[in-house]
């Protein structure tokens, strides 16, 4: 059943994360009395996220388009990040979905999208993990024997960040599409709750710096996408 749930999930894995943007609406018993405590955790644990994520496809990229919307691999890659956890990838999509989240400042919205997603993501881990097993055999059970699922081992992480070159060029090449995309959507949960606030003002310093952080990562989304298109930037 999770296969199932898990092959589908794929193919329709890149409308998830705007899937979620509705839920983080859902009102609901406050977290923190205090909206900018609930603004400051979702940023910190979303920038958790994107930082897996880039240190992911800094150091060992893989592909992870599938072919005709389904799971596909052509290699199995152990080194890396993916030396010290097997699914870095959709830990820092859980992390930065959880983020948005928590920023809504409502438990309910808190209580629905995270266990949500992470049982999606979940459903997908069990989809390529069967593609693999059938594809690679004993290598990748032996490669899921040492390396844990989600939760990373940490021991020798920073030898294997020391020894591996950080291909920074495909890191914005790759990501600067889901840094647009997750900081946007906390911008605009931001928004959302200020204006629940009642202060939703151009006079507020908050609105003034929500409009400051939009236009920089805007301009970010912009000139990468532009060197990008005009072969200024590729991946290396």
């Amino acid at each position: 059943m999770m296969v199932t749930i898990g092959n589908f999930a794929f193919r329709f894995r890149n409308y998830l994360f705007p899937l979620a943007l509705p839920l983080v609406l859902l009102p609901g018993p406050r977290l923190f009395d205090h909206y900018g405590w609930a603004a400051l955790l979702g940023l910190l644990v979303a920038l958790a996220g994107q930082s897996v994520r880039g240190m992911t496809i800094a150091l060992k990229y893989i592909i992870r388009g599938g072919r005709d919307r389904r799971v596909y691999a052509e290699d199995l890659v152990t080194d890396g990040i993916y030396a010290h956890c097997r699914n870095p990838m959709y830990v820092g999509n859980i992390l930065m979905i959880s983020g948005v989240a928590i920023t809504s400042n409502s438990w309910w919205c808190v209580l629905t999208v995270i266990p949500l997603f992470t049982f999606l993501y979940m459903a997908i881990i069990a989809a390529e993990q069967a593609y693999l097993e059938q594809k690679f055999g004993e290598p990748f059970r032996a490669y899921c024997r040492d390396v844990p699922g989600l939760l990373p081992r940490f021991g020798g992480l920073a030898a294997t960040i020391g020894h591996m070159e950080f291909h920074w060029r495909r890191l914005l090449v790759k990501e600067y599409g889901t840094v647009f995309g997750w900081v946007s959507r906390w911008l605009l949960v931001v928004a959302w709750n200020l204006w629940l606030l009642g202060r939703l003002s151009l006079d507020d310093g908050a609105v003034q710096a929500l409009i400051t952080g939009f236009l920089a990562v805007l301009a970010f989304w912009l000139t990468v996408r532009t060197l990008k298109h005009r072969r200024l930037m590729v991946a290396d």
